[in-house]
């Protein structure tokens, strides 16, 4: 089937719930005009159709595969990764100074999601490259920012992400890579860099000039634990100061990850210093290494939760699809025995509906966590915080989601579903690295608990649930939940234990992730009824807030007993009880 772009309800997102037009309010981000957002929209839509989207069969059955050392990608998608970097696609948001067109983010959101949607694969490149930028950005000296980030910017050159080791896995406190002070010759200042890295997305491949590597390492003497960790750029080439490239560090892919899905994005072991000479930089100042990658990570995991509606976008396209086009059975109880095509039934249309008010749910939490990040940006302490809160929120339930309408996706092909050649398995394939890479769900929920949580001893939390029950005076479900959220936030500070919400964290989570999802379609229903928007906005918009509403958040509610059962029940029995 073909891929059409969401570019109306995206557009819409951007609208009302990133609030794009008071972006554009600001000197900043002038530029985000109504012309310029449905262009973007528009024209990510038509390049993704034209580019990324025809190589996502190919990608998937022929993946990615390392001959010699290098990584070969399918014929087509060189020339597809070129036509990015030369439309201007990567330079979205980024700085003025280096390149960037300087948009918002949210609007970097709308290219990503859009270039997911075709090929999730794909569009991983990109994705690692903006976290790098991110990280170099807040945490770069001048020289750095001024040598590596133009190319960056403009997607010529490529970025990574080094956490993970094969004995410390989410631990990076047990990292073991070393960083060894160079005091010598051509790079002192700099250090060798030695040690293996697992996971790598995309870390090795040649459809741009150069990876600039961020890599997790300890110098001699560092702390223990994560407080001991330093970040270094470790670039595949090295960088003469003309920002010309040198000969290829010391670093090399020595295997690629046989995966269950995204087979087009090649998954690597990377090994750095073989030979004793592979040369990185600091970022930032020793052991701060953790705090800038989590400015890496943070844009990333708000990409991850995007990389959910993604599928499930794809899915729900997919399924609506085939449902149209299958003929099966008469409908039950019509005069008429003639077969119909089953989206008339009403259990596909209840898969249906269900797909889309959660895809379109994901969607608008999606683009308000993107707009707070912009306001952030410009100054705005209140949305920073909020910002923070939001993206386990994101990350976690946005994935989740993900994964659950790929497989209803599944469930609506019928045993069409399970074989491969509808495509139909790919989606739920493709979907289940997101709940896990960029920190897995748990980790996110624990992370939501803990440290966001306790953002100004709750308040944080606590303003933006009781802002939601204000709002959603008329619609009571919603406004119930939002209590439920806010009464179990103050039980986690006030008085459980940390087992126990460590415990009820991912129910929790869930819960105030569908609350300001809901929220959201709620201020989006009523939007497309205030608002000159298209007639299939209009209505569709307000029966598919109406079922999330009416449906999804009151199954949310039901949470509530496992957000606050407690661990006890968890360490009934001891390990080999349980595991044995």
């Amino acid at each position: 089937m073909e891929f059409t772009a969401p570019s109306a309800d995206q557009v819409f997102a951007l609208e009302v719930n990133a609030g794009i037009a008071e972006l554009a309010g600001h000197n900043r981000f002038a530029a985000a005009t109504p012309d310029i957002v449905g262009a973007i929209a528009e024209g990510i839509g038509a390049f993704a159709a034209g580019e990324f989207a025809p190589l996502n069969r190919i990608g998937d059955q022929v993946g990615a595969k390392l001959v010699d050392g290098k990584v070969v990608l399918p014929k087509g998608f060189a020339a597809a990764y070129h036509a990015y970097v030369e439309a201007g696609w990567n330079a979205i948001s980024g700085p003025v100074e280096f390149g960037g067109q300087g948009l918002p983010f949210s609007l970097a959101c709308c290219v990503l999601e859009t270039l997911g949607t075709a090929n999730m694969a794909f569009s991983l490149l990109p994705m690692l490259t903006v976290g790098a930028i991110e990280a170099l950005v807040h945490h770069g000296s001048p020289a750095q920012q001024a040598l590596y980030l133009p190319r960056l910017v403009s997607g010529e050159w490529a970025g990574t992400m080094n956490l993970t080791e094969p004995q410390a896995g989410s631990d990076v406190g047990a990292l073991r890579t070393t960083a060894m002070p160079v005091t010598d010759g051509k790079h002192a200042g700099k250090y060798r860099i030695a040690g293996t890295k697992i996971f790598i997305t995309w870390g090795e491949h040649e459809l741009a000039e150069n990876i600039v590597h961020l890599v997790l390492a300890r110098v001699p003497g560092a702390p223990a634990g994560s407080r001991g960790i330093s970040l270094f750029l470790v670039p595949k080439y090295h960088v003469n100061e003309d920002g010309t490239l040198g000969p290829r560090n010391d670093l090399k892919a020595v295997s690629l990850e046989h995966k269950m899905g995204i087979h087009a994005s090649p998954t690597c072991v990377m090994s750095y210093g073989d030979d004793g000479a592979c040369i990185g930089e600091l970022i930032g100042r020793e052991n701060d290494g953790l705090k800038a990658m989590f400015t890496m990570m943070n844009a990333a995991r708000i990409n991850v939760g995007s990389q959910g509606v993604q599928i499930a976008e794809a899915a729900l396209q997919r399924a609506s699809a085939y449902a149209r086009e299958r003929v099966q059975s008469a409908r039950a109880g019509a005069a008429d025995k003639s077969p119909v095509s089953i989206v008339e039934h009403p259990d596909v249309r209840r898969m249906l509906l269900r797909m889309r008010a959660l895809t379109e749910g994901a969607r608008a939490l999606l683009y308000y966590t993107a707009g707070q990040v912009d306001r952030g940006t410009l100054g705005d302490s209140a949305a920073d915080a909020r910002a923070d809160l939001l993206v386990p929120l994101i990350k976690a339930w946005g994935t989740d989601i993900g994964v659950e309408v790929a497989s209803l996706g599944v469930q609506i092909h019928g045993g069409m579903g399970f074989i491969e050649e509808t495509g139909a398995a790919q989606l739920y394939r493709d979907a289940r690295i997101a709940p896990i890479y960029e920190g897995t769900n748990g980790i996110q929920a624990a992370d939501f608990v803990t440290r966001k949580l306790s953002l100004e001893a709750g308040a944080v939390l606590q303003r933006l649930l009781d802002e939601i029950a204000v709002d959603a005076a008329d619609a009571p479900a919603l406004a119930a939940l939002a209590a439920d959220c806010a009464a179990i936030g103050r039980w986690m500070l006030q008085e459980a234990s940390l087992d126990d919400r460590l415990a009820g964290s991912v129910p929790f989570t869930a819960m105030c992730a569908i609350a300001v999802a809901g929220w959201q379609l709620l201020r989006q229903a009523r939007a497309a009824a205030a608002s000159d928007v298209s007639r299939a906005l209009a209505v569709a918009k307000p029966v598919v807030a109406r079922y999330f509403l009416e449906q999804l958040v009151p199954e949310a509610g039901g949470y509530k007993a496992a957000a606050v059962a407690g661990a006890g029940l968890l360490y009934a029995l001891n390990a080999e009880a349980l595991a044995g």
